[in-house]
């Protein structure tokens, strides 16, 4: 479920450091509870997943719609990515984060890795409209247990990417996430032993 940005903003993530100038665009909970040891395998499925062969046909579709988007519009074209159009945040990596593991490469999505620890992940990606980033937190919950959250923070490019971020707000509030937050809280609950997998994991829609 959608959580307030203040459950992420509040917190002592180190993506802080790396995104000042970047605002807090969508938090989301996922459903379930899991512990610290789960964290590893749960970046590792979001990094391998592929939405494009969701089970849900709305995300299948919507994911479809916009790569074609994209291409008409150019959108998606060279030289518009991190290290072209934008620099990447893994120049702001302090040293301990730089020198540490970055986290599994995405198997079909353009996302790149930035930084991964013991309960924080981070991964970017930036075309003509913005340049963003994934953060996936681990929450320790008053039970001993813990529980994982998604939060999206984004750069537009501009008056256009802001019209841009703007235009495709509803779609992402009540098409996209909620389908996308389902299969990962039962993703979630499979890495955790409580469930087993029925299906992939969600990445922002771009």
């Amino acid at each position: 479920m959608r959580i307030p940005n203040s459950e992420h903003i509040s917190r002592p993530w180190r993506i802080h450091e790396l995104t000042r100038d970047f605002r807090v665009e969508d938090v989301w909970a996922l459903p379930g509870r899991g512990g610290p040891d789960d964290f590893g395998r749960l970046v590792q499925e979001i990094a391998s997943d592929d939405p494009a062969h969701s089970s849900s046909l709305a995300v299948r579709s919507l994911f479809a719609i916009r790569w074609k988007l994209g291409a008409l519009l150019g959108l998606d074209g060279a030289g518009v990515g991190v290290g072209s159009r934008v620099a990447t945040l893994r120049d702001r990596l302090p040293a301990d984060l730089r020198d540490g593991p970055s986290g599994p490469d995405f198997d079909a999505l353009p996302f790149t890795p930035l930084y991964l620890t013991e309960d924080e992940f981070a991964a970017e990606i930036a075309n003509k409209t913005m340049h963003g980033v994934l953060h996936i937190g681990l929450v320790q919950d008053d039970a001993g247990g813990c529980r994982a959250q998604m939060a999206v923070l984004v750069k537009p490019n501009g008056r256009p990417g802001e019209l841009y971020m703007v235009a495709i707000r509803p779609f992402r509030h009540r098409l996209v996430y909620p389908a996308l937050i389902r299969e990962m809280g039962r993703t979630w609950l499979k890495v955790t032993g409580s469930a087993p997998a029925l299906g992939p994991l969600p990445v922002p829609p771009v």
